[in-house]
């Protein structure tokens, strides 16, 4: 079995295969493990209910969110069996229920249970691979090519180019709704500089306590229910991937994920944010659309099968994470629950 993909996605299924008796080999194309999930908050989530997801993502695959919802707290019990340490047992979320788990414990959890990872090694390149022998794409969407076509800021690991979802069109493999969506947040746009140390702490999430107004001047209508404000975001690239949120004086001290308003602003202003500060004391804060990971991808079925455009599955070839697509179109939903979920079920269809 080998594994495209180091990230949550190909670690989860290479440690559960290596647990059900099938050897994993595991190449990553970049120099570490942990994928994009090493730079996130953690968090594994689902929504409570499939009727939950059903609103929140309404043109989704529905057979794959049911087996999100199914599975995902099993799942959840999995990882903790491996000894990956849970920061907090809920998700403070009404919406959601899930775990925080620390990125690095858990990758490091992973890579225990799992097999070693050879990085370096784009899919395809390792001469070892053996034709016959079962693929796992997880190879993290492609959220690096749709930023630089789109114009949009880098919210991921800098190697999930796509190779995965290039793999799977070669092997005639049928691609899902939703293939210019994308997960992403509001990141202080240049000449603010910042890493993957900030891909947390800086996502400017206070759209819903702002004004927000496009590069001409036009106001962006901002959902209520939007709470994720993906849909802002989304937005925001589509009227050419910049913006400004004005906030007012009131509405500073308010709480956000990762601090009050004014905390949050702060830190666009410390690495070179444009924040302008108006007459009557709100502050304008110039942000800019960037891409976490894709939405669309490749057609799978419940049990992780790629599947080509008549619709049969592909032998051999299985699609892990985000390289998966379709289970959140038209919303949001945990990529870090998906790549779980569907890891464990393509190891467990490979070891029969």
């Amino acid at each position: 079995m080998l594994v495209a993909g180091a990230g949550m996605a190909g670690l989860c299924a290479a440690a559960r295969a290596r647990e059900l008796g099938v050897t994993p080999t595991v190449v990553e194309k970049g120099n570490r493990p942990g994928g994009s999930m090493l730079l996130s908050s953690g968090v594994v989530w689902r929504y409570r209910s499939l009727d939950d997801f059903r609103h929140e993502c309404p043109t989704g695959d529905p057979r794959l969110q049911r087996l999100i919802v199914e599975q995902l707290d099993d799942a959840l019990d999995w990882l903790e069996s491996l000894g990956a340490p849970v920061v907090d047992a809920e998700t403070e979320n009404p919406r959601t229920v899930g775990r925080r788990f620390d990125p690095r414990a858990l990758t490091d959890a992973l890579m225990r249970a799992g097999a070693e990872v050879r990085t370096g090694h784009a899919l395809g390149s390792d001469p070892e691979t053996r034709p016959e022998e079962p693929l796992v794409l997880a190879t993290g969407g492609f959220p690096v090519r749709l930023a630089r076509e789109l114009g949009l800021a880098i919210r991921s690991n800098q190697w999930s180019e796509g190779d995965g979802l290039g793999f799977g069109l070669t092997r005639g493999a049928d691609t899902t709704l939703g293939m210019p969506e994308f997960y992403g947040r509001a990141m202080p746009a240049p000449p603010a500089s910042w890493g993957e140390h900030e891909f947390v702490d800086h996502a400017q999430l206070y759209g819903h306590l702002a004004r927000v107004f496009d590069e001409s001047g036009e106001e962006i209508a901002v959902e209520a229910d939007d709470w994720a404000e993906n849909r802002l975001v989304q937005e925001i690239a589509r009227r050419g991937g910049r913006a400004w949120y004005v906030v007012g004086p009131d509405d500073l001290q308010r709480e956000t994920p990762y601090g009050t308003v004014a905390e949050v602003v702060d830190r666009a202003r410390a690495v070179g944010g444009t924040v302008e500060e108006r007459d009557d004391g709100s502050l304008a804060v110039h942000v800019v659309a960037a891409v976490t990971h894709t939405i669309g991808g490749l057609v799978i079925d419940e049990r992780a099968r790629v599947l080509s455009q008549p619709g049969t599955p592909i032998e051999g070839l299985y699609a892990v994470g985000v390289d998966a697509g379709g289970w959140s179109t038209g919303g949001y939903a945990s990529g870090l629950a998906a790549a779980l979920v569907f890891g464990l079920a393509a190891a467990e269809e490979i070891a029969g």
